[in-house]
């Protein structure tokens, strides 16, 4: 596993040992990347169930301003400290040790997020549903926010949860990325 792009690029990063946390591939991060290339530069990054941390590790290195990492394996707060460590991280960045739920009804009222990546366990699959429900409800989101979902390819993710209504589906291989935002209201640009 690698940085892609960047001022990171090709910088090595760990993964947590077992199956219980499954990194986005490199060539999945290399495809939401060049979707997400023109709104990175200065964003507010979310990566929820963040694992080795790579999505905001790539998110950072291709110049997000400030990346919020979400995660509560022990195992896998330990690669992502180290991985941060590994590649001089000391700033541009927080991690929180937490269950994404609760954290996300304790942000709810913070400044929000322009960008969000979630990827639950797979076999967590209800965490999908209450994830989107909880970013649909608004709060952990700036205007014209955009919400990020992996999942398998055969797991179908519903179209619309709360405000957020899915805008694109890409597919690669065994996984799939859906994308969500917040559609303008009657009269907005």
């Amino acid at each position: 596993m690698r940085i892609i792009a960047g001022s990171l690029r090709s910088r090595t990063l760990e993964a947590p040992p077992g199956l219980a946390t499954r990194p986005t591939s490199d060539r999945l991060r290399e495809t939401l990347f060049n979707v997400l290339a023109p709104r990175i530069e200065g964003a507010s990054f979310l990566d929820l169930y963040a694992g080795s941390g790579a999505v905001g590790l790539e998110a950072l290195s291709r110049g997000a301003a400030q990346v919020a990492f979400v995660e509560r394996a022990p195992a896998a707060l330990k690669v992502l400290r180290a991985n941060l460590d590994k590649l001089g991280l000391r700033s541009g960045f927080h991690i929180h040790a937490a269950a994404v739920g609760p954290w996300l009804r304790r942000e709810s009222a913070g400044p929000g997020f322009d960008l969000v990546f979630l990827d639950p366990p797979y076999d967590a699959a209800q965490e999908y549903a209450s994830t989107l429900t909880l970013l649909g409800a608004g709060g952990a989101l700036r205007r014209g926010a955009l919400v990020v979902a992996e999942h398998r390819r055969k797991e179908r993710l519903e179209d619309r949860y709360g405000s957020l209504e899915r805008t694109r589906l890409l597919e690669q291989g065994d996984a799939s990325l859906s994308f969500y935002a917040v559609p303008p209201k009657a009269g907005e640009v």
